[in-house]
C-alpha cells in the first residue's frame, strides 16, 4: 500500500478514520478483508503469496497500516507479517513496544508503519534505524517517501518520489475538515480523492498500479467497539466501495 489517511480525534462520531490505496505488481493475489484472526479478532485482507496484510484493525480498536519505505534495504522477514503481528496487541503502545523488539530480531525491508487507537497514533519509520512519531490530532498522509511534508528524495527514482511527495500533500490539504463536518461525511470526500487522478495517488503502471482501496471508522460506543470498513477491490477510479460483512 502506497497512500495512507489518517484523521486521529477529528470527529466525536469517529475519532480513528482512515482511507488508504494499496499499489501493488499485477498479478500478487490477495483475499479482500474477513476475520484475519481470532485472538483477538481482528478484521483484515489478506496478502495471497506471504500471508500478512497491509491495513487492518481488531477488537480492541486498534488500527495498523503500512506503506514500502523507498530505501535500499532488503528484507528476509514479510513487511506484512509484522502489521498481523501488531493485530495480536491490545493497545498502540504495546503494539509499537513489538515493533522495538521486531527490528532488532528479524530483518524487514524498509518501511513506514502507523499504529493508532483511539488514545495514541503513531507513525513507524525504518530504514535500518527505527523512528517513532507520535501524531497530534489532525489529518495526517503517510507514503513511500515519507509522511506530513517531511519526505526524503530516494537514490533510484528521485523524481518519482519528489512527485509523490507533492502528491501527498496536495491529498493532505485536500482532506482538512470542514468546521461541521462528520467522519461519514469526510470519508465520502476521502473516499473520492483515493479515486481522483489529480491527486495522483491511484496509479496505472506498467505491471504495477493501485489493485485496491480501504475506507475504515474505528469509536467507541457504550464500551463497546463500534467499527465499520468499506473496500473496493479494484482502483478506486472505477471501483465501488462495498461494506465489509464480518465485523467486530
Amino acid at each position: 500500500m502506497c497512500t495512507l489517511a489518517l484523521g486521529w480525534q477529528l470527529f466525536d462520531d469517529a475519532p480513528l478514520v482512515v482511507a488508504a490505496n494499496r499499489d501493488e505488481a499485477n498479478g500478487r493475489p490477495a483475499e479482500p478483508p474477513s476475520l484475519y484472526r481470532e485472538e483477538p479478532q481482528a478484521i483484515a485482507p489478506r496478502d495471497g503469496r506471504a500471508g500478512g496484510t497491509w491495513i487492518g484493525y481488531n477488537e480492541y480498536g486498534l488500527f495498523v497500516g503500512i506503506t514500502n519505505r523507498w530505501v535500499d534495504r532488503e528484507g528476509d522477514r514479510s513487511r506484512g507479517q509484522l502489521v498481523a503481528d501488531c493485530l495480536g496487541y491490545a493497545s498502540a503502545t504495546a503494539a509499537i513496544e513489538h515493533v522495538n523488539r521486531a527490528v532488532e530480531t528479524d530483518h524487514y525491508a524498509g518501511f513506514n508503519l502507523v499504529v493508532a487507537d483511539l488514545d495514541r497514533a503513531v507513525v513507524c519509520e525504518f530504514d535500518g534505524t527505527l523512528s517513532v512519531t507520535d501524531c497530534e490530532p489532525g489529518v495526517h498522509v503517510v507514503v513511500n517517501v515519507g509522511a506530513d511534508g517531511s519526505y526524503f528524495e530516494p537514490t533510484a527514482r528521485p523524481a518519482v518520489g519528489r512527485q509523490q511527495a507533492a502528491n501527498a500533500d496536495r491529498l493532505r490539504a485536500a482532506l482538512q475538515p470542514d468546521t461541521s463536518e462528520t467522519a461519514g461525511e469526510w470519508l465520502d470526500r476521502a473516499s473520492e480523492a483515493l479515486g481522483n487522478h489529480e491527486y495522483g495517488v491511484c496509479i496505472h503502471g506498467d505491471g504495477f498500479g493501485t489493485h485496491s482501496a480501504s475506507l475504515i471508522s474505528l469509536t467507541r460506543v457504550d464500551d463497546d467497539l463500534d467499527d465499520r470498513y468499506w473496500f473496493a477491490d479494484g482502483p478506486p477510479c472505477r471501483t465501488p466501495f462495498r461494506r465489509v460483512e464480518s465485523s467486530l
